[in-house]
């Protein structure tokens, strides 16, 4: 390897790295809010590349019927709770909400001539679509059982996962796709060459999580989330809704994946499955950051995506290999120091 290779490398595993990390982030977010390992995180990413592409093909995106339906289904739950409680006044705000925006949504994005927005509207309108999936899911599939076990969280996050591959081949087909990148052309660094859309990716990657530490750091609701992941049971003694915290936590867990495959769909091509092996290496920097720590999930993420970089020149067949036995010496490292104890019934 000289040392051009070297740079290409490394670029790449900046890269992919930039990416695990806000994945790694998302996921460390969810698991100290909700104890929920979210293994459906890499679904989002492929839903926003693809609902995407398909508008810039000027359809409508079959997530949209999605969010309609779910739409739907949390008004009927959330509008029986509300009258067996006696609250027949909050109706009107929960119609709106969950099924009257999903609407107007359709609506607007059914008078539109898609194909020929700019990016930045297709891409705020692929947001739309598929962000209120986070917290539509979670009231569905995760709130009935916010108390349960980390374990029965788990079956839940593998049953979402199993049923989200299979709308996403149903919505967007086995073919998959790229888009168009954000800007064409490349920037001459010395001896390395980066395209456009590295920089694009850096760059939002870096941003979104300065928003995100700012979020935590300065905002009432950031707080929340953060006394919520500290003590759930101090945080709701407080008056802070632990309701809001989990469906807080999904909405940004899916608007950075839903970004996240935005910003790399013009680089790789995506699939309706290619989601989970993404989600997985985010998942390995979480796991060294112990789903606990925000900065050290982003530094493993950002070793996962060197590791993968460098490992495709050396053992390619293998680096799939490679980055996950990552796991191994840190989970065995995290069990010989750590101190078990059981789980409060």
């Amino acid at each position: 390897m000289d040392f051009q290779i070297a740079l290409l490398l490394g670029q790449d595993g900046l890269t992919n790295g930039a990416i695990y990390a806000l994945l790694a982030l998302a996921l460390v977010l969810v698991f100290a809010v909700t104890r929920v390992i979210f293994i459906p995180q890499g679904e989002f990413v492929a839903y926003g590349a693809l609902t995407l592409a398909t508008l810039q093909a000027g359809k409508l995106p079959a997530t949209l019927w999605l969010i309609v339906a779910l739409g739907a289904a949390v008004a009927a739950l959330d509008g029986a709770q509300a009258l067996r409680h006696g609250g027949a006044r909050k109706l009107p705000r929960i119609l709106a909400l969950n099924l009257a925006v999903p609407l107007a949504l359709w609506l607007a994005l059914a008078n539109l001539d898609l194909a020929g927005l700019p990016l930045a509207a297709q891409v705020l309108l692929a947001l739309a679509v598929v962000v209120p999936l986070g917290p539509m899911i979670y009231r569905l599939a995760y709130q009935p059982i916010a108390e349960a076990p980390v374990l029965i969280l788990l079956i839940v996050s593998v049953a979402v996962h199993v049923v989200l591959i299979g709308l996403g081949l149903l919505f967007f087909g086995a073919e998959g796709t790229r888009t168009p990148a954000f800007s064409e052309g490349t920037l001459e660094l010395g001896a390395t060459t980066l395209q456009y859309q590295t920089l694009w990716i850096l760059a939002a990657s870096v941003v979104l999580i300065v928003a995100l530490y700012a979020f935590f750091g300065r905002s009432l609701y950031g707080k929340a989330l953060r006394a919520t992941a500290l003590n759930r049971t101090g945080a709701r003694l407080m008056g802070i809704s632990t309701t809001m915290a989990g469906k807080l936590s999904f909405t940004l867990a899916a608007l950075i994946g839903a970004f996240s495959g935005i910003l790399i769909s013009p680089i790789t091509t995506l699939y309706y499955d290619s989601g989970f092996l993404i989600g997985l290496k985010g998942f390995v920097g979480a796991i060294i950051g112990g789903l606990a720590s925000y900065p050290v999930a982003a530094a493993g993420a950002l070793l996962v995506g060197f590791l993968e970089s460098y490992s495709s020149f050396y053992a390619s067949a293998f680096k799939e290999v490679i980055v996950f036995t990552l796991i191994i010496p840190v989970l065995l490292w995290r069990s010989l120091t750590t101190h078990h104890a059981e789980e409060d019934e």
